[in-house]
């Protein structure tokens, strides 16, 4: 029998292809609103389905179960889905053909969705917004352009292809990734540029109709010298700037660069009392129960229903429908021809948030 319960500030994970009882009991606890998977939690599309249905079956309203599934090297789910591009290969489409980037970014963000949502998935954290500037090896090919115009352009229709699978869109990693060299799942970056230098960065935030957005662990100290994710000043610039009124993640705070707020309580508190809505805190299994036991955060209904307006409000698109859906066929054919390589996976990022 569901639990009745709003979603709460954290989102966690979970170790296998099942529940064991201790998963059951976490996701349970009012302080957890949402569950993100990763490659070790898929096997096979039957047992995605099986998972996602015990998960979504806990709680009322259902948990927001999510993914980090963008394609290329950041492809949770491959055994029967379809193999995404990295999404600079739309970009480099884009440099020959405009219009045909546009239409296989609204195809290919339709299959996106599709297939997660078939198997009971309710978000994935796309599309990435931060520039190409030729800086980020961690960043690099998942980004679209270096161009604002055109990353506007193609995460535009990329958002439009998952909103008609029925499924939100996430832009990250506000306010950029992109410029900064060191990777912040195992360092601090720092980015030294001016507000008002960070204006292109900015304008995809600025322009797209985004359900969520994830703030960058990346330190603009002419701006702030605490993290965006931690920081009042980017949150309110986001928020009454920018106009956003969406669900603002934090990036995973087991991270290290999340590591300047301190322990995993004390990232918690800052990433809430900062503004974010939902926390993620992932591959940190032995930090998740005490601070289950610790933190006490004050409810905030504005913030859970935020979160609830992510789940999707219409049942998935059926798999045999899907066999003749045109724009879904058009979508596997666009990403068949955009990935020369296919069958390559960085594993090293499987189990990561990014």
């Amino acid at each position: 029998m569901s639990v009745p319960c709003p979603p709460g500030p954290l989102m966690i994970d979970v170790a296998g292809l099942q529940l064991e009882d201790g998963d059951r009991q976490r996701l349970c606890h009012p302080l957890v609103g949402g569950l993100i998977l990763f490659a070790r939690n898929y096997a096979s599309r039957e047992q995605l389905r099986r998972l996602t249905s015990e998960v979504h079956a806990l709680r009322a309203p259902p948990l927001l179960i999510a993914v980090d599934h963008e394609g290329g090297r950041v492809q949770r789910c491959r055994e029967g889905f379809t193999r995404l591009p990295a999404m600079r290969r739309l970009g480099e489409l884009w440099e020959r053909d405009p219009e045909a980037a546009k239409v296989a970014a609204h195809a290919i963000g339709y299959v996106l969705a599709a297939e997660l949502r078939l198997c009971g998935v309710d978000l994935s954290f796309t599309p990435v917004l931060d520039l190409d500037w030729g800086r980020s090896g961690v960043i690099g090919d998942r980004a679209l352009h270096r161009d604002p115009a055109v990353v506007i352009a193609l995460a535009g229709r990329l958002t439009d292809g998952l909103r008609r699978a029925g499924m939100a869109a996430c832009g990250k990693h506000f306010p950029g990734h992109g410029w900064v060299e060191a990777d912040s799942h195992l360092a601090q970056p720092v980015d030294e540029r001016r507000l008002d230098e960070l204006a292109a960065d900015l304008e995809p935030y600025r322009r797209l109709p985004l359900d969520a957005v994830m703030p960058a662990h990346v330190i603009y100290r002419q701006v702030d010298e605490r993290p965006a994710g931690f920081s009042p000043r980017w949150m309110r610039l986001l928020r009454r700037d920018l106009g956003f009124a969406g669900v603002i993640f934090s990036d995973d705070l087991s991270m290290a660069a999340a590591g300047i707020a301190g322990d995993i309580v004390d990232r918690c508190r800052a990433a809430w009392d900062a503004g974010c809505d939902l926390l993620l805190v992932c591959n940190a299994a032995d930090r998740v129960d005490p601070l289950l036991a610790a933190w006490r955060p004050a409810a905030d209904a504005r913030r859970a229903e935020r979160v609830q307006r992510l789940c999707p409000s219409a049942a998935a698109i059926d798999a045999a429908q899907l066999q003749h859906d045109p724009v879904y066929l058009d979508g596997i054919n666009w990403a068949q021809r955009l990935s020369p390589e296919r069958g390559t996976v960085a594993r090293d990022a499987d189990q990561r948030t990014v």
